[in-house]
């Protein structure tokens, strides 16, 4: 077998390149950004949103049942049975759970754990009685 040094010629079309794309600019008109809220979601408010979430995904079929949820999120059957509890509140008090106010620093201002006595009481009635009462104790700062 026998090399033999030589040129290859081929044919060569160099295509422009594409400018790069240019950064987002805000529209002209529209004001700044809304600022971020400083803070974070209550806890109470992130696990009512989960639980809402889950509730959707069960009776989609994605997710078999609490059973199966408990052990794809690596909980106890307990817990999920305790973040499921929310669900059972007065439908007004689920949505001041999810508004609340952002926790800028220290504790949120309402637990899950005085959350469970409001979800075991049928009544709605009731439950919105022991709620204002939740946070009037609260507002009055004898609950720390």
């Amino acid at each position: 077998m026998m090399t033999m040094p030589g040129t290859v010629a081929c044919p060569f079309h160099p295509r422009p390149r594409r400018r790069a794309s240019r950064p987002h600019t805000p529209q002209q008109g529209v004001g700044p950004p809304p600022p971020v809220s400083a803070g974070r979601a209550p806890r109470v408010a992130r696990l009512l949103a989960l639980a809402l979430r889950c509730q959707q995904l069960v009776q989609a079929g994605v997710i078999a049942n609490y059973a199966a949820l408990a052990q794809l999120g690596h909980v106890s059957r307990a817990r999920v049975t305790q973040i499921f509890n929310l669900l059972l509140l007065a439908p007004d008090i689920q949505e001041a759970l999810l508004f609340l106010p952002p926790t800028e620093r220290g504790r949120d201002p309402i637990h899950l754990r005085q959350l469970q006595p409001l979800a075991r009481v049928v009544d709605w009635r009731e439950q919105r009685r022991l709620w204002q009462a939740l946070l009037d104790t609260r507002a009055s700062g004898l609950d720390r």
